[in-house]
């Protein structure tokens, strides 16, 4: 039975990252295709890791809060520690001025966040102002840089915008349509893959120190495993780190 549930983790994962990719990639043309505000765009697609977000309010839902946790502290050590590690081993990874910035900024909302969870648990209140944090990052750094932030998902907003400059006008309504498509296919894959891997990890164990443990080591390694790929190849292809920060 814990092989069937081990598969289901397997393709959890993998409908999540197709959905988040497809989500990203047609979002950004449908909306630059409706002429959609470029701030609100990047509000959601800079540094925002639709994985792991639909992965902790599945969780959350579920009533599983010790996967949630574990899920986005799990993560983002395995970004921060194996995606750059094992890019770096690859080939150096320079960065410059942005990324330092964008480090310092994100600095005290780190801090700020561990105290959040210090007393064991976050409330919604909290929960409220960590969302206030990000939405007042992306803003400092878009007036700092007079463009939006090279974090996340933002670099489809370039790659559509070119996309869209070489199209033909009679085309229009008709791609506008299919990218809808995709964005919502992509959605229906995000939420279906999320519960799937937040059940498994349930089914295969109640005890919730078991489910931290699991989703710190299994879950949050799974859902970041797309990063450590683009880090690689970045290294590879002799990109900057800035430039894995927009792949991711």
């Amino acid at each position: 039975m814990i092989v069937l549930w081990i598969l289901a983790i397997i393709a959890g994962v993998a409908a999540i990252v197709w959905g988040a990719e497809t989500f990203a990639k047609h979002l950004g043309e449908a909306a630059m295709r409706l002429q959609v505000s470029s701030f609100a765009l990047a509000l959601l697609l800079a540094g925002a890791e639709p994985e792991e977000l639909a992965t902790t309010i599945a969780a959350t839902l579920r009533g599983a809060p010790a996967i949630a946790f574990g899920d986005v502290i799990g993560s983002n050590i395995a970004i921060c520690l194996v995606a750059l590690g094992v890019g770096a081993i690859v080939a150096p990874l320079p960065f410059g001025k942005r990324v330092m910035r964008y480090a310092l900024f994100g600095l005290p909302i780190g801090v700020g966040e561990v105290g959040f969870i210090w007393d064991g648990q976050v409330e919604r209140l909290e929960g409220a102002v960590l969302v206030a944090l990000y939405v007042l990052y992306i803003a400092i750094i878009w007036i700092l840089e007079r463009q939006p932030p090279a974090l996340g998902e933002t670099g489809v907003l370039e790659e559509a915008a070119e996309e869209l400059a070489h199209e033909e006008p009679g085309k229009q309504k008709g791609l506008v349509g299919r990218e809808l498509l995709f964005v919502v296919a992509g959605l229906a894959a995000i939420v279906i893959g999320s519960v799937m891997l937040v059940e498994a990890v349930r089914q295969i164990t109640h005890v919730e120190e078991t489910q931290t443990t699991l989703a710190l080591s299994v879950v949050g390694f799974a859902t970041s495993f797309e990063l450590v790929i683009l880090c690689w190849s970045a290294a590879r292809q002799g990109a900057t780190l800035l430039d894995s920060l927009q792949l991711g």
